[in-house]
């Protein structure tokens, strides 16, 4: 009896290539990197990436409008664009211009020099 290789076609060298590469693309995939930041609040990531060199927030900002922060962070200490714009937000949420901590203080003192209002 004569075996027929009929039945049973053998892979040519093109499909079998083409399946592995298939496969490989699949763990690539699958193997894909992890935002560790992710989820992170902006006080969080501050802390997480920022404190080792600045100590505090306040006054990071320097008056720059938050666009601008946010251009920057992205370019060069945060892995993506949201978590650039909330640690903008936060920077420019808690800068305080020295000018303005320098009014507030006067003003608070006067307030507390002048004698209240008399009641009739």
């Amino acid at each position: 009896m004569k075996r027929s290789t009929t039945l049973l076609p053998q892979p040519k060298l093109g499909h079998l290539l083409l399946l592995l590469g298939v496969l490989g693309l699949w763990s690539v995939a699958s193997a894909s990197a992890q935002n560790l930041d992710e989820g992170k609040s902006a006080t969080q990531l501050f802390g997480a990436t920022c404190v080792t060199c600045h100590k505090s927030a306040a006054g990071l900002a320097k008056g720059r409008m938050q666009p601008t922060l946010f251009l920057f962070l992205k370019d060069h200490y945060t892995t993506s664009s949201s978590e650039a714009w909330a640690l903008a937000s936060y920077l420019a949420s808690v800068d305080t211009p020295p000018g303005r901590s320098r009014k507030s203080g006067a003003s608070k003192k006067r307030q507390a020099t002048t004698p209240p209002a008399q009641q009739n």
